[in-house]
């Protein structure tokens, strides 16, 4: 016998468990005080053992999970979630609260990580099996009936020979052949029947799951774990593990000789680990998690709540309901207490499970409304919550910096989404505004931006919408290879974006925007003179239209936020130049949206300009030489008169000659029509108040033809429908009194309308009234 080795006199107990059970949980706990083991050996990354320490510190709080990363490649992760409920989180506990060494025994992350792909397995859920055997058609009732709901620290055995049912008879330590039929197992294994005890039902066929070369490998790798720890003089030792694995770990171990040939060669890459908080939402199968549970939150309560759970869950179904203004009274509590107790005697079973208690709610307190049962199963059956870790639990320099930062300016992570609004006008607001624009420069969407419920908000205010994911944990993770601080970090993304030879004007101009928003001072200057040497390679004046309005608003408003923008001029004025010489060339040749694209930047450009920025003359230059051109598509000839006619450069008599112009014969009537649009777009008031261009307009309307006018109508209708509802009306007043160039009214014929007038008095008369009725007023006799 190998010196140290003291099997002789060492007990070994191993339990197996589901890795997210309540029942099995507290089991787990009531053998654990009974065995009084003297290590804890709990299925997870071996890797992690330094991690065990936190387990008891101040501030962890479940759900958490390891997280080990690679950390040149931080996408190459994995987690191993744990609830309060988890079996492993308790084992975990009770070490930390008797002073009992607790140790992880799976695979070392190491080698899980450095395996980028897995072979591919039989997917079938032992559970699953079981359930069917036990004539269950949901392994999720069936495990909640025999395990969760009646908790007993003598049912692991039971376990372990129901799982040893379903594997295939391959010997502990047994090497492998081919991945599809380990060693020793048979090549056709017959059924084998359920075990009596396990379900309550008739034995039924079972048909055994092969066990693939991963499995085998990770159970090598913990037999390997529970012999050095006998090795070490353990007298009483614990294995915590997947009821699936009990098998292979329980009895003598056996020789080590074939587990160290399995494990020999095994791929390995550096890796890192930590604690992360998590969430309920993520531990339910709906989330894509392969040990999930479909009710977390059910499971939650069932743990926490051990007196009388089934009324005090349905006491939170009501304050759920009644939070929605549903009448739901304490009489629907104790009749659905009663149901659900009923049964779950009809059922054999020694306490109401989830199904009963659903089932009782949708009766009594949803009265058969899916839409309320669904809103209890979101709220409640998978429920929310995010765990906490301590302060100083092992992460990147980063995440210290983001959890320090979110402390100082009162930001709680919580799982559920949630709308603030910020003033940016505060200290505080501000800074918060910074800490969430900085995140999403590096891929962290804790906030999104968000519509604004406060009425009356300016430029000084903010709204978002926040919500923490786990996952942001790994992403705050990668992030960190740009910097030690969110500001660094977030300069550094931003400038390496912009890098890429790819990068166009627009995407240049909304980095620098979103540089701005987060104060990313180092990082101005770069973004500046990345623009100005793109700007410089660009010869798209549709382009160049695109960023000046903002560049331009930005320079002369800057922002709130009191940066510093006065090194946007430079580039702006340039840009402004080029525009300039390139426009009269850039408007010809336009189909009809080409046109109207361009018409909505020259419309932004020019508001932009005439906030008073410098370079408006030229800007004005270069519309009188578009206007002046027969070559322009009439949507751009028509707004640029329009807009030299806004400041004064076109009069009102030049504009009525330019607008008689694009109206006269030789032109289409889609050509005519394009140059009203462009005119008259958005501008009713034009027609209103100027006769003439009302007239000069009507009497082309009325002399079209028939196909002319169907060709036009839809421009037509789009140009007028932008016009206010008051506009529309006085056009249509004066179109119907007869639109004049001097601005006056069609003369009235005086006789004609006395003639008129007489005979409606005269029918007025003929008809029959009291006979005390006074002379119509105003008569004509």
């Amino acid at each position: 016998m190998p010196r140290g080795v003291r099997v002789s006199t060492a007990v070994t107990r191993v339990f197996g468990i589901r890795h997210h059970g309540p029942g099995s949980a507290r089991s787990l706990r009531a053998a654990l005080a009974e065995f009084r083991p003297d290590i804890i050996l709990i299925e997870g990354p071996a890797d992690a053992d330094p991690l065990v320490g936190y387990v008891g510190a101040d501030g962890m709080a479940p759900p958490v999970a390891l997280l080990a990363y690679v950390p040149g490649e931080p996408a190459r992760a994995a987690f191993w979630p744990f609830a309060s409920f988890s079996p492993e989180w308790q084992a975990l506990r009770y070490g930390a609260e008797h002073g009992v060494p607790v140790r992880f025994c799976d695979l070392p992350s190491t080698h899980v990580l450095a395996a980028r792909e897995h072979e591919p397995a039989e997917h079938r859920d032992p559970l699953a099996e079981l359930a069917a055997a036990a004539g269950y058609d949901d392994a999720e009732r069936w495990w909640d009936a025999v395990v969760e709901s009646a908790a007993d620290s003598g049912a692991f055995d039971a376990i372990t020979e129901a799982m040893r049912a379903l594997r295939e008879p391959a010997p502990p330590g047994a090497e492998v052949a081919e991945p599809s039929t380990p060693a020793g197992a048979t090549a056709t294994g017959g059924p084998v029947e359920s075990p009596a005890g396990v379900g309550g039902a008739e034995p039924r066929v079972l048909h055994p799951i092969p066990v693939d070369t991963q499995t085998l490998r990770r159970e090598a790798y913990m037999r390997q774990t529970m012999r050095k720890a006998l090795r070490a003089g353990s007298e009483r030792l614990a294995v915590v593990c997947g009821a699936w694995h009990a098998p292979a770990l329980d009895g003598p171990l056996g020789p080590a000789a074939p587990d160290t040939r399995l494990l020999t060669g095994l791929p390995k890459v550096k890796t890192a680990s930590t604690w992360v908080p998590w969430t309920h939402s993520r531990l339910a199968t709906a989330s894509g998690y392969g040990a999930g549970i479909t009710s977390p939150g059910w499971y939650h309560h069932l743990f926490t709540e051990t007196e009388q759970p089934v009324v005090r869950w349905l006491t939170r179904v009501a304050g759920v309901l009644r939070a929605g203004d549903l009448p739901v009274s304490s009489a629907h509590v104790i009749e659905a207490a009663r149901l659900a107790e009923t049964l779950a005697a009809l059922r054999a079973r020694p306490l109401a499970g989830l199904s009963e208690v659903t089932e009782a709610v949708r009766a009594v307190m949803c009265g058969g409304d899916e839409t309320l049962v669904r809103l209890i199963a979101e709220e409640l059956v998978i429920g929310e919550a995010l765990g906490a870790v301590p302060a100083d639990t092992p992460t990147v320099p980063l995440a210290a910096d983001l959890t320090a930062t979110a402390r100082t300016l009162r930001l709680e992570r919580e799982p559920s989404a949630r709308t603030i609004d910020l003033d940016l006008r505060k200290e505080r607001g501000l800074r918060r505004s910074h800490l969430l624009h900085r995140l999403r420069v590096l891929g962290i969407e804790w906030g999104v931006p968000a519509q604004s419920q406060v009425r009356g908000t300016g430029t000084f205010r903010e709204s978002w919408t926040l919500c923490w994911e786990p996952e942001y944990a790994l992403a705050v993770i990668e992030a960190s290879r740009w910097g030690t601080t969110l500001r660094t970090a977030a300069e550094a993304r931003i400038l390496d974006h912009v890098a890429n030879a790819d990068i166009t004007l627009a995407g240049l101009a909304a980095a620098l925007d979103t540089a701005l928003l987060a104060e990313l001072g180092a990082a101005t200057d770069g973004l500046i003179a990345r623009l100005d040497e793109v700007a410089a390679l660009d010869h798209d004046v549709t382009h160049l239209l695109g960023v000046l309005p903002g560049l331009l608003r930005t320079r002369r408003y800057g922002d709130v936020r009191g940066t510093d923008v006065s090194a946007l001029g430079r580039v702006a004025d340039g840009l402004l130049v080029r525009i300039c010489a390139g426009l009269p060339g850039a408007v010809t040749g336009l189909n009809t949206e080409a046109a109207e694209n361009l018409r909505d930047q020259i419309d932004a450009a020019n508001a932009a300009l005439r906030t008073g920025a410098d370079g408006i003359e030229q800007w004005q230059a270069a519309l009188r030489v578009v206007a002046d051109r027969d070559d322009v598509h009439g949507a751009l000839a028509g707004r640029a008169v329009r807009l030299l006619a806004d400041v004064g450069e076109i009069d009102d008599v030049e504009s009525a000659l330019r607008l008689g112009a694009a109206l006269s014969v030789g032109r289409t009537a889609q050509a005519k029509a394009a140059w009203v649009d462009g005119f008259l777009g958005g501008r009713g008031l034009l027609l209103v108040h100027d006769r003439e261009l009302l007239r000069l307009v009507d009497e082309w309307v009325r002399g079209l033809g028939d196909d002319q006018f169907t060709e036009v109508l839809p421009l037509l209708r789009r140009t007028f429908g932008t016009f206010e509802q008051p506009e529309r009306r006085a056009i249509g007043r004066a179109v119907r009194g007869g639109a004049r160039a001097d601005g006056g009214s069609a003369a009235i014929d005086v006789e004609r309308g006395e003639l008129a007038l007489r005979a409606a008095l005269t029918i007025l008369a003929a008809a029959p009234r009291p006979a005390d009725a006074a002379e119509p007023a105003g008569a004509i006799p």
